[in-house]
C-alpha cells in the first residue's frame, strides 16, 4: 500500500510541477535569454528526475510470464534424404524374336508359365535341314578318313604334297559346311534366354512365323528389378555405389530397402542431371516394370547431431535464424532468451543445428509467437 502511494504522490508533484511551475518558468526562463538560470532549473529537474527513478527502482515490479512447452536437446543420429521420383525397370524383359522362317510344329508354353534359361519354347519346320546335316556329316566324315591316309603316306615320304594339301582342304571345307547347317538348325528352336515368366504368348501352334514379325512371345524376370531416375548434378560425389535407398511403391503400400547400383557417368546438358539404378528386391514378385517409385537417397549422414524441430526456427529483421531457449530453468519454470543458430541439413520436419545450441539447452516448442527475451516462462 505504501509502495501504491508513493508511486501516486510521485506523480502528483511532478504533474503539479510542471504544470504551474516548471512550464511557466520554463517559458519565462526561455524567453528571458538567461542562460545561468536555465542551467539551474535544468540541474534542479534532473535532481528531481533521479529522485523518481530511485523510487521506482525500490518498487517490485512484476515480469510478463507466458506458458509454453519446452524440450531438451539431446545429440542424436540424424541422416538428410535426397527425395526423387522414378521409374521400376529390368533389363530381362525381352519380346523372343523366331531367327527362322517357317511353320511353328511346337508350341511349348503358356503365358503365366515360368521358365527356365535354355528351356525349349518351341520349334519351328526346318524345311529339310536336318536330312541335309546328315549328308554333310557324312561328306565330313570321308573327307576326314581320306585325309588322315594322306597324312599317314605324307608322313612315310609316299605321295606328293599337293595330295596332302588337297585332302586337308577337302577336310575342313566339309567341317565348315557341317557348322554352318547346324547353325542355321538350330536356328529353328526357340530357347528360353534367361529364367522368367512367359508375360504373353503371342502366336498359335501351326502359325507361319519369321523373322520380320513383332515377336512370338515376352519373357520377364522379376527377379532382377531396379529404378532408374536421374539425379541433379549437385550430387555429383555425394552419390556412391552401395549407398542404401529407401523404395516407396504408394501403388503397393510398401517400401523396399534397395541400392545404388550403377551411377551414370554422362551428365545431361538440357537439364543438368545425371542417371542412376537403384536394384530392388522383389521376394514377393511384386514389383513390375513401369511401376512408379518414390526414392529417399541418403546423401548425408551424422552420427552425433543437435537436432530441433524445424518449425520452433524463427527469422528476425537482420535475417538471423534463432530460438529461444528457457535459462535458469527449473522443473517448471525459467527465463526466455534469444539464440541465434546456424542451420544445418533439414529433413522429416527436424533440423540439424550446426551452431547456438548445445547438448541439454531446453528450447521453447510451444507458444514462441507469445514471448520475448527476459519473459519468465511457466511449463
Amino acid at each position: 500500500m505504501k509502495k501504491i502511494i508513493l508511486i501516486s504522490t510521485l506523480s502528483i508533484l511532478l504533474f503539479s510541477c510542471g504544470k504551474k511551475e516548471d512550464t511557466t518558468n520554463i517559458d519565462t526562463l526561455i524567453k528571458s535569454k538567461n542562460v545561468i538560470a536555465i542551467q539551474a532549473k535544468k540541474v534542479l529537474i534532473q535532481a528531481d528526475l533521479t529522485k523518481i527513478d530511485a523510487a521506482l527502482s525500490t518498487l517490485e515490479v512484476k515480469k510478463e510470464e507466458a506458458l509454453v512447452s519446452v524440450l531438451a536437446v539431446k545429440d542424436t543420429f540424424f541422416s538428410h534424404y535426397l527425395e526423387i521420383q522414378g521409374s521400376v525397370n529390368t533389363k530381362e524383359n525381352i519380346l523372343v524374336q523366331p531367327e527362322f522362317q517357317g511353320n511353328l510344329i511346337e508350341l511349348n508354353v503358356k503365358a503365366g508359365q515360368r521358365v527356365s534359361k535354355g528351356q525349349v519354347l518351341g520349334r519351328i519346320d526346318d524345311a529339310g535341314l536336318s536330312q541335309q546335316v546328315a549328308s554333310l556329316e557324312n561328306q565330313y566324315a570321308l573327307a576326314k578318313t581320306t585325309f588322315e591316309r594322306q597324312k599317314n603316306l605324307w608322313n612315310q615320304k609316299i605321295g606328293s604334297e599337293m595330295q596332302y594339301l588337297q585332302a586337308q582342304t577337302q577336310m575342313i571345307s566339309a567341317q565348315r559346311g557341317v557348322a554352318q547347317i547346324k547353325a542355321q538348325l538350330s536356328k529353328t528352336v526357340i530357347k528360353a534366354p534367361f529364367s522368367g515368366t512367359i508375360d504373353e504368348v503371342f502366336v498359335e501352334k501351326g502359325q507361319v512365323v519369321a523373322p520380320s514379325q513383332q515377336g512370338l512371345m515376352r519373357i520377364v524376370n522379376l527377379g532382377n528389378m531396379y529404378v532408374s531416375t536421374s539425379v541433379p548434378e549437385t550430387y555429383i560425389g555425394k552419390l556412391k555405389v552401395g549407398t542404401e535407398v529407401d523404395v516407396l511403391l504408394t501403388s503397393l503400400g510398401k517400401t523396399y530397402k534397395g541400392k545404388v547400383r550403377q551411377i551414370g557417368s554422362f551428365l545431361n546438358p538440357s537439364n543438368r542431371t545425371f542417371g542412376i539404378e537403384v536394384s530392388v528386391p522383389n521376394p514377393e514378385n511384386l514389383l513390375r516394370p513401369n511401376q512408379v517409385a518414390n526414392l529417399k537417397i541418403t546423401d548425408y549422414v551424422s552420427k552425433k547431431a543437435v537436432v530441433i524441430p524445424t518449425n520452433v526456427i524463427q527469422e528476425d529483421g537482420q535475417k538471423n535464424k534463432f530460438v529461444y531457449i528457457a535459462t535458469n530453468a527449473t522443473k517448471t519454470t525459467g527465463i526466455a532468451k534469444k539464440v541465434i543458430v546456424t542451420l544445418g541439413q533439414s529433413s522429416d520436419n527436424v533440423t540439424e543445428i550446426l551452431s547456438g545450441l548445445s547438448s541439454n539447452d531446453i528450447i521453447v516448442t510451444d507458444g514462441i509467437n507469445s514471448i520475448s527475451e527476459g519473459m519468465k516462462l511457466n511449463f
